[in-house]
């Protein structure tokens, strides 16, 4: 069990047993760790023991991209209602925020990578989130696996290979050819999500959906600002827009 050491703005992930050597001191982690304990470097120093989170994820996987954004995941989770026991096709592992929260909800998720390096830098982030029981990375292009399952079938939620899932999260360039094969891939009911940085692309992915006949398509901007809280009074952070991307969603009649 990985936990976080915390010292004022200072984060630190480490196994029971490990040591822990910083400015601060020497410490060592304690076999029996809990999170809520404080331990102390011998100089002192206090260390708060956490648990790991969603939010402590996205700050220590490490990267091979750009991750998804939290907040983009929460607009996921809320359009989709993904839950426990709910079966994830993803595409575009990346480093694999998305399948993380998904797993650590109880979703059984499956998720393509196409670059070996990525996928297996996305397989140590999902032992450090805890959730290689329920999230399992391939390696591989799922447009040319679909296909590949099309030659063998009429379609393909026939290939027992992938079968039929509730969700289907897509972060790729090839999107659209993904959605237009949505029908096949989703149980009656369940809802498709795509992100993506440009608006070009987003639309490719609306006119997919209405082409093969998905409902309720919907289509977001996320922008999210911070709030200033000073002496002179309360606004939004003059820092940056908050964009992050397009998330499109469409659900299969």
């Amino acid at each position: 069990m990985t936990v976080l050491l915390v010292h004022g703005d200072r984060e630190y992930l480490r196994e029971p047993g490990e040591e822990l050597q910083t400015d601060l001191g020497v410490l060592d982690v304690p076999e029996d760790v809990e999170p809520g304990q404080t331990l102390e470097t011998h100089l002192g120093e206090p260390f708060e023991v956490r648990r790991l989170r969603g939010p402590d994820l996205f700050n220590h996987f490490e990267r091979t991209g750009a991750p998804m954004m939290p907040r983009d995941v929460g607009l996921i989770v809320g359009h989709t209602g993904v839950a426990a026991g709910d079966r994830v096709l993803d595409a575009g592992t990346g480093t694999g925020v998305l399948s993380a929260y998904l797993g650590r909800m109880g979703a059984d998720v499956t998720t393509y990578e196409r670059d070996p390096d990525f996928a297996e830098v996305a397989r140590e982030n999902m032992e450090l989130a805890d959730v290689g029981e329920s999230v399992e990375v391939r390696t591989g292009d799922l447009t040319e696996e679909l296909t590949a399952a099309g030659d063998e079938s009429e379609s393909a939620a026939d290939d027992g290979d992938l079968g039929e899932f509730d969700v289907l999260t897509l972060d790729t360039e090839d999107a659209p050819e993904v959605v237009a094969r949505a029908p096949d891939l989703l149980a009656r009911g369940g809802y498709v999500a795509v992100y993506s940085p440009f608006v070009e692309s987003t639309r490719e992915v609306v006119e997919a959906a209405r082409e093969v006949g998905l409902a309720d398509v919907e289509t977001f901007e996320t922008i999210q600002r911070r709030m200033d809280f000073d002496d002179r009074g309360s606004r939004p952070s003059t820092a940056g827009v908050g964009h992050t991307g397009y998330l499109a969603f469409a659900r299969r009649p």
